[in-house]
């Protein structure tokens, strides 16, 4: 069946999944029933063990579920040892339900594909190697791809179920009192792994920094802890941040920002106490310091600044343009040191900044929201996950979470390279076309008709030009012709889902 993005659903795949596929971005007032996880009584006056070798003989078994997190993003250490582990130990039919997957856990997931040690994968994304082994169908199952918001939704329902979360921590205590803001590889907000930590069945803590009890403050409590491990080092702190976060001198990046702040001002939603999400790219970094000058000219304070946090937000909140600054993950150094040393940079989890079946998320309070895409067609759909080849390349991460704003703003060039970014159709349909307000490019904006009133006022902005989605299109289409047809074998090597769980698009195995 074709679901409300026209793009087809195998219809086993619904039945597999009891799901009607994507029906509307309205997610309404479901009831959900949240799980548990299993608690056994703690007793000795310690939870250390010595190796990774001992707690993943004491937890793991065939046709589990385990996770991790990526908070360490490329300077990553843990994965890997535990994946090690578990791969020579001969594991087999594992489920890896990953916060995320980064470009230093691809090889040793390949191989744990290959040797049939990891049968299935939900992530938020995945790119490099293993984006690229997963599109020529190398893993057994379809990989479900799920937002940040989503992959909460579903551990507090129980579709994700797990058996043993393996945590790297930049510090903790005997017990598992820990934090991410102390210790060498510090990086900031847990906000992802607070979900693992909270309904995991089994709990493991890996530190390089073994603290003195009771280790305060604690994101994750002794009480939901069953082992802690000390090893060397659990990441490279020099990596923490890399390629996450660049300040742009690129003129192109640097046109988008300032109609990307255009936008925003001249908006109706530019007052004070307005609250706001960017990005970590270029041009959203660059967004975020045009935006500063705004509020200064203009006399605005933000009541809070959501999501990813870089060091631009925190200096915003250091000089009083910020009331509060609600942190689920830090992209570089300057965030995460703040918020050890302010109270107004509050620590959340996935569940509180973008659960749509909990009672209350914050994206649902948000004014202004900032997304990239690889992709965007005239429909206003956006692809954040596959490449112009069809091959897996990127994440959905909080990207249809966000999109929930109540001015969505899509910043992207109109080519990259040689390749168009408004394009007749994207290669997958990531976020619906309905959560999209405005596309912002060097050469100008679309607005999605649905927004008379942006078109209304926008229109009044001079020197802010204003095309029709389907005239950029044709402008990419004159500079780099049409996007090529792919072609794809039958198989379904990847589901992806929008926030409230349903099917929104499928990835195919890509033709050799």
């Amino acid at each position: 069946m074709k679901n409300n993005v026209n793009r087809e659903i195998p219809d086993q795949l619904l039945k597999a999944q009891n799901d009607q596929g994507f029906q509307t971005t309205d997610f309404g007032q479901p009831t959900i029933q949240r799980v548990a996880p299993k608690v056994k009584a703690q007793t000795g006056p310690s939870k250390v063990v010595e190796s990774i070798k001992q707690v993943v003989a004491a937890t793991v078994r065939d046709g589990m579920t385990i996770s991790f997190h990526h908070h360490f993003r490329e300077g990553d250490f843990v994965f890997n040892m535990v994946m090690r582990e578990v791969i020579d130990a001969g594991y087999q039919n594992l489920t890896l339900a990953p916060s995320s997957l980064t470009n230093v856990m691809n090889d040793i997931v390949v191989e744990a594909i290959q040797k049939g040690t990891v049968t299935n994968i939900t992530s938020s994304g995945m790119r490099g190697s293993l984006g690229d082994a997963v599109s020529h169908g190398a893993l057994k199952n379809p990989v479900i791809f799920r937002s940040h918001g989503n992959r909460a939704r579903a551990i507090e329902s129980g579709e994700i179920k797990i058996d043993v979360a393996f945590l790297g921590v930049p510090n903790a205590d005997e017990m598992g009192n820990a934090n991410g803001m102390n210790g060498d590889a510090a990086f900031g907000s847990l906000g992802y792994a607070l979900m693992d930590a909270q309904y995991a069945d089994k709990l493991v803590l890996i530190t390089d920094s073994l603290m003195p009890y009771p280790n305060t403050p604690a994101s994750i409590k002794q009480t939901q802890v069953d082992y802690v491990v000390k090893v060397d080092q659990v990441g490279n702190p020099d990596k923490i941040g890399s390629g996450a976060t660049r300040f742009t001198k690129n003129p192109k990046e640097l046109q988008i920002a300032r109609m990307v702040n255009d936008v925003i001002v001249h908006s109706p939603y530019f007052k004070d106490g307005f609250s706001f999400q960017t990005g970590s790219g270029g041009a959203a970094l660059a967004v975020t310091r045009f935006l500063r000058q705004a509020m200064i000219d203009n006399q605005i304070k933000a009541s809070f600044a959501l999501g990813g946090i870089t060091k631009p937000t925190v200096d915003l909140l250091e000089e009083g343009l910020v009331n509060r600054v609600m942190d689920v993950q830090d992209f570089d150094k300057g965030a995460a040191s703040s918020m050890k040393n302010s109270p107004a940079q509050q620590e959340i989890d996935a569940s509180l900044y973008a659960d749509p079946a909990n009672k209350g998320a914050m994206v649902d309070k948000l004014d202004v929201a900032i997304l990239s895409a690889l992709e965007i067609d005239t429909k206003f759909n956006v692809n954040v996950m596959s490449g112009s080849d069809g091959v897996i390349r990127g994440a959905i991460g909080g990207h249809q979470d966000a999109a929930t704003a109540k001015l969505t703003i899509i910043s992207a060039p109109l080519v990259r390279g040689r390749i168009a970014t408004v394009v007749p159709d994207v290669t997958t349909v990531i976020t619906p076309g309905d959560s999209i307000d405005v596309l912002v490019t060097e050469i100008g904006i679309a607005i999605n008709p649905k927004r008379q009133d942006l078109i209304k006022t926008l229109s009044k902005v001079p020197g802010l030009p204003i095309y029709s989605i389907e005239e950029l299109q044709q402008k990419a289409e004159k500079l780099v012709g049409r996007p090529k047809l792919l072609a794809f074998k039958d198989r379904v090597v990847a589901l992806a889902e929008y926030r409230d769980g349903s099917l929104i698009d499928v990835i195919k195995e890509v033709e050799d």
